[in-house]
């Protein structure tokens, strides 16, 4: 690394304590409102669902929390270089937003397969993306490798500040729905489902966490069957922002003492959960943001008042035109 330049916290992650959640959510109060929860109707006898809706945050995902909260809880003279974050597309999409609003300039270390409108929309914001390979982004992620630069390095999954912001998530929904039994989430890196747990879990312990993956890569399921993490083979699929090669090994020991289990589900079953929440409550998702629906629908073990978080509703346009037209998208 330069003298002066940036890096990612080297510290390990731990689970956010709730006193740390509120001072985030009160942090950004300012910023950004809370998003809804609202009541799918779908007339099933064993289970009530709905929908946590990310998709109405300022950047149409959940990042924006995360991103915020990593800036604000740090000096502002450890901004004055910038700030940079490694990110298949929403993250780097809401560290552009938060450093566009705090008047730093903002890096973003992006896959060329990334969807275009995330990538877009991070330019529109002034943010400069800098394309890297896919297993050049992996090893950024799980810190194995780290670029020489000036700007401070935000770890997507495993700054702690990061986990704190993805908290306020979990506490917006126990305070709209305090008998909440099932949280349903995608699980990319880990840090929305251990941020969101800390806070269910400490404010209902009973509450079940369960991890949606898509059955292209879903290295959850694979860790949970193994008793360790291990390394999977992907195939490549037009669903975005879950799923990898291994998970982050630096996380993996919280997220795993709070998960109670991980569902993988197929192409088939993420668009029809698409056009499902396009039909029923005209909610446009990504397919990671409709994985967590397509799982509670899947799953004979998730009954009662289930919570699916619907991540993002950042997908291209022409990708999206196909879903609803009834076929899967190429990758």
């Amino acid at each position: 690394m330069k003298p002066g330049s940036g890096s990612f916290e080297t510290t390990s992650p731990r689970r956010p304590r709730l006193e740390e959640i509120e001072t985030a959510r009160s942090r950004l109060a300012g910023y950004m409102p809370r998003t809804p929860l609202v009541h799918l109707d779908l007339g099933l006898p064993d289970r009530r669902i709905f929908l946590k809706l990310e998709t109405l945050s300022p950047i149409g995902a959940f990042k924006l929390r995360p991103a915020l909260n990593a800036l604000l809880s740090r000096d502002i003279a450890n901004l004055r270089d910038g700030v940079a974050t490694a990110s298949s597309g929403n993250m780097a999409y809401g560290m552009a937003w938060a450093a566009n609003r705090l008047g730093v300039p903002m890096a973003a270390y992006m896959y060329s397969g990334a969807p275009q409108t995330k990538i877009d929309g991070v330019r529109k914001l002034g943010g400069d993306v800098r394309f890297i390979s896919m297993e050049t982004w992996w090893r950024y992620i799980v810190e194995a490798e780290q670029p020489e630069l000036d700007e401070l390095l935000i770890n997507p999954v495993t700054d702690q500040a990061v986990l704190s912001g993805n908290g306020i998530i979990g506490l917006e929904i126990v305070e709209d729905l305090p008998e909440i039994d099932v949280v349903v989430m995608p699980f990319g890196g880990g840090s929305l489902t251990t941020g969101v747990a800390s806070a269910v879990k400490a404010l209902r312990p009973q509450a079940m966490i369960v991890a949606a993956e898509d059955e292209s890569a879903a290295p959850v399921t694979a860790a949970l069957a193994a008793g360790n993490i291990v390394e999977i083979e992907t195939k490549p699929s037009f669903v975005k922002s879950i799923g990898g090669p291994s998970l982050v090994p630096q996380l993996w020991p919280v997220v795993s003492e709070l998960i109670d289990g991980a569902v993988a589900v197929s192409l088939d079953q993420i668009t029809d959960a698409m056009r499902l929440l396009f039909s029923k409550a005209k909610v446009v998702a990504e397919g990671a943001g409709a994985a967590s629906l397509a799982v509670a629908l899947a799953s004979d073990q998730i009954k009662g008042n289930v919570v699916c978080v619907v991540s993002g509703g950042n997908i291209d346009a022409a990708a999206y035109s196909q879903v609803l037209a009834g076929t899967i998208p190429d990758p």
